[in-house]
């Protein structure tokens, strides 16, 4: 079949590459415009756009789908179209120009987390399974019928990127064996069951950490919202990012018992730092202070020189 490809970020490459390689034939990549990045805000494709040129394959930029860019992808006479994250809604006129329209790959078990952030919300949630789904792409926002779901377990100590990552491989396999699927007619989509719930793109407000909650959510915030917006809290006047936590190792006897610590406040033990929540510590790890670099959160904290009284808040 004839394809034409849409994405943006590097979780859309897993998919690009494997279609690339299959024998089917991508007519074109859909992606949208490069976009200043770095503190140079230096102009830069997107990371589609990147492996599409590695691959000698045609890019169209677009920020968004409309008539003219409708008309280009219909000149291209594709038989299908295969969409993952590509940062923009799809209107009727593009759905219905590929001749079997489009699939999407969506990360998360629909309906279940439909929206931007579907893999940041599940984490945030403390989640431990979703999936990579791929649905027939409708107009209502991943409200399509299901050709494919494959499970996803996931690492109690993975980031949201890292889950990303790792399912963007798997959505990639998931994604060829339903191409293939539709190519030879063996395709089939089935609505989807259950109580719909959303994930909205997270904001930098999202990244806020309340050490109120249990440790079980902290760490589950933190996690969910790395790399993007990033977890934060303030020291005094100082932000602090916080790039990695951990829960207390479990020893299972009464050496080396963990402290008693007020919500947000700091100490240091066993050459760690642990933070308090509203009942058990909770390792950083990793942090990265206002105007500095990242490093290790223990070495950032004897650099304060006494803990007594500073708290993240």
């Amino acid at each position: 079949m004839r394809l034409v490809v849409a994405g943006s970020p590097a979780a859309a490459v897993p998919t690009l590459r494997r279609l690339a390689a299959s024998d089917h034939e991508i007519a074109a990549v859909l992606t949208r415009p490069p976009t200043p990045q770095g503190r140079k805000r230096v102009l830069t494709p997107t990371p589609v756009a990147q492996v599409a040129e590695e691959l000698g394959l045609p890019v169209l930029e677009a920020a968004r789908v409309d008539d003219e860019v409708t008309r280009r992808i219909a000149e291209l006479d594709v038989d299908l179209g295969v969409i993952v994250a590509y940062g923009a809604l799809l209107r009727r006129a593009a759905l219905d120009t590929p001749r079997h329209g489009w699939v999407n790959l969506h990360f998360s078990d629909l309906p279940a987390y439909r929206g931007a952030a579907p893999v940041q919300r599940a984490v945030m949630a403390g989640d431990t399974r979703t999936a990579a789904t791929v649905f027939q792409l409708v107009e209502a926002l991943d409200a399509g019928p299901v050709f494919a779901s494959e499970p996803f377990d996931i690492d109690p100590e993975a980031t949201a990127g890292e889950v990303l990552a790792a399912m963007a491989e798997t959505g990639a396999e998931v994604v060829a064996r339903v191409v293939d699927g539709i190519a030879d007619g063996s395709a089939t989509a089935t609505d989807q069951v259950g109580e719909p719930t959303t994930a909205p793109k997270t904001t930098i407000e999202d990244g806020r950490v309340d050490f109120a909650a249990p440790a079980t959510a902290v760490h589950a915030h933190i996690r969910g919202v790395t790399p993007e917006p990033g977890a934060f809290a303030h020291l005094g006047e100082t932000r602090v990012k916080l790039l990695r936590s951990h829960r207390m190792p479990r020893t299972g006897g009464p050496a080396d018992p963990a402290p008693s610590l007020a919500p947000g406040a700091l100490t240091l033990q066993g050459g760690a730092l642990l933070v308090g929540t509203a009942d058990e510590p909770l390792v950083l790890a990793r942090v990265q202070p206002a105007g500095k670099t990242a490093m290790d959160a223990a070495a950032w904290a004897r650099g304060l020189g006494t803990l007594d009284g500073k708290v993240l808040a």
